[in-house]
């Protein structure tokens, strides 16, 4: 029995032993974190050094806040860790850098340290923000400066304006040097543009100083004079001259005469023909007749075109004129095709400039730009990042959104105030809506913001929208502000009473205690842009709460 006794008195001490020795060491591994502040106050503008400091086992792995986890207040600094060592103990400082623009009270929430499989939070602390005091004995008042207007920023608009710019400056240089540009004439230009009786005379004389006859090339001679006599009959007396053989052109010739046509003596037709049978023995059958004979061919045919011209009748009034006309229907023709021409070669290039632009940013992107899409004008323009309503829910969006008279009952005035900023594009049918509610009198009863939700798809259905399909989901901004998001799709009528227009819809919901805020975005369906611009405008909502 008292072995018994015994027994159980040391068991109890063993047991109490075991304890203390498992506490002790327990102690030993404990981790321990505090959070302080520099100051409770301070001004507008100015820092607040917030610091972490841990006590931890040197196997720990520490992992402090990061990014901006201390809204409502801002992190402008994240200093290094300060890391003493104390044995088997490490003692890590993290400290913070934190400010605030907007005076009031505020509560630095608490913030999150995981130390190995754990985690730590620390308290949260109050900070009171106070305006900057100005002395106005010293400082001058002045009058608020009027609005003024702000250019856009110019994108790379101007490099594609640049290269159709210049592309089309060469092509208008081209058709330029090429086509309209007043070209000296060549020398055979200027023969060509003589009167047919001076270039019958120029081309005998040209014929004279050649070198045929030195160098005895008598067949290429009379073959030159052959040509000269029968291209001015062509022009002048018969226009089949030239296709003509000896005989036939001769028998041509004295029936025109016959015919009292061309006043020509039978002398001047027995020359030409003499000289055009010579010449074609001396082509046909290689006849060599002397130099002097040939000089004197040449001579004889100079004369007779003399006598041709004498017998040619004077053109009539009737005849000049057609001449005339001839001449203006042909310069008409050959301006209008330079015209032709340059507009072919304009369509070309702007073709090519649809298709290479086409390739690069796409068939849709350059339809709408040329046809100014006002949905792609809203995203490429100059977008706004703007705060809206207290507490303030900072976004991004296209267009500055102005305040819109709230339509509160008379009856829920003194218990609510709502501020709404909206703007909508007739063009586009796109649309965005902010508002703060704030309820004066917080109840017992928490706002609920599927309720909420669902009172929104109640109020689109009152004005006629149909077919609502609904989706609900958790929402996170970018500074972990967390809220509902309700979006989908429907059908509301149109104004002018036709078919129903489809379109789709993005509600935003936060709350806090007594405020609740919500974002609307409507726009058409199937419209791109419009969709890119709701998707930017919901990646730029951030809330920043106060107290």
């Amino acid at each position: 029995m008292l072995l018994k006794q015994k027994y159980k008195i040391n068991l109890k001490n063993n047991v109490l032993l075991f304890f203390l020795f498992c506490l002790a060491s327990f102690s030993g591994f404990s981790q321990t974190t505090t959070a302080a502040i520099d100051s409770t106050t301070i001004k507008i503008g100015e820092q607040i050094l917030y610091k972490i400091e841990v006590e931890v086992d040197t196997t720990q792995l520490v992992v402090f806040p990061e990014g901006q986890s201390f809204a409502p207040l801002e992190m402008v600094n994240s200093f290094d860790p300060d890391t003493t060592k104390n044995g088997s103990i490490y003692q890590i400082i993290k400290t913070y850098g934190l400010t605030q623009f907007d005076s009031g009270k505020y509560t630095i929430p608490r913030q999150k340290i995981i130390i190995g499989d754990k985690t730590l939070f620390t308290d949260s602390m109050k900070v009171e923000v106070n305006m900057i005091e100005v002395d106005t004995t010293k400082q001058g008042l002045y009058d608020i400066k009027p609005i003024i207007s702000v250019d856009q920023v110019s994108g790379d608009w101007w490099i594609n304006l640049l290269i159709i710019l210049l592309v089309l400056a060469i092509l208008a240089a081209i058709l330029y040097w090429f086509l309209w540009r007043e070209k000296p004439l060549s020398e055979e230009e200027k023969i060509a543009l003589l009167p047919p009786y001076k270039r019958a005379k120029l081309a005998l004389k040209n014929l004279e100083n050649s070198s045929y006859l030195q160098n005895e090339e008598i067949k290429t001679y009379y073959s030159e004079l052959t040509l000269v006599v029968k291209k001015y009959l062509d022009e002048k007396v018969y226009e089949h001259a030239l296709e003509s053989t000896t005989d036939e052109l001769i028998d041509r010739l004295n029936l025109l005469r016959e015919g009292n046509q061309i006043d020509l003596d039978k002398k001047t037709i027995k020359n030409i023909q003499d000289i055009l049978k010579r010449a074609d023995l001396v082509k046909f059958a290689k006849s060599e007749p002397d130099i002097a004979l040939a000089e004197i061919d040449r001579n004889t045919i100079d004369s007779e075109i003399d006598h041709v011209k004498e017998a040619l009748p004077e053109p009539t009034e009737q005849e000049k004129m057609l001449d005339q006309k001839y001449k203006e229907e042909q310069e008409r023709k050959k301006k209008k095709r330079k015209v032709i021409i340059s507009v072919c070669a304009g369509l070309v290039v702007i073709i090519g400039l649809f298709i290479g632009f086409s390739v690069k940013y796409g068939f849709n992107y350059v339809k709408d730009t040329i046809s100014n899409n006002p949905s792609l004008e809203l995203l490429e323009g100059k977008w706004v990042y703007s705060q809206y309503g207290v507490p303030p829910i900072m976004i991004s969006t296209p267009q500055v959104l102005a305040r819109v008279e709230s339509q509160v009952p008379v009856e829920m005035k003194d218990k609510i105030d709502v501020t709404t900023f909206g703007y909508e594009s007739k063009l586009s049918d796109f649309g965005v809506v902010l508002s703060t509610s704030i309820f004066k009198e917080q109840g017992e009863n928490k706002i609920e913001l599927p309720q909420v939700s669902e009172s929104n798809i109640s109020q689109f259905e009152a004005q006629g929208f149909t077919d609502i399909l609904v989706k609900r989901e958790q929402f996170i901004t970018p500074n972990a502000a967390e809220g509902l998001k309700t979006f989908g799709t429907f059908n509301m009528p149109s104004e002018d009473g036709g078919n129903s227009v489809s379109g789709e819809y993005v509600l935003l919901h936060f709350t806090t205690e007594n405020v609740l805020q919500q974002i609307v975005i409507t726009w058409k369906a199937k419209d791109q842009y419009a969709k890119e611009i709701a998707d930017r405008i919901l990646n730029s909502v951030e809330l920043k709460l106060t107290e």
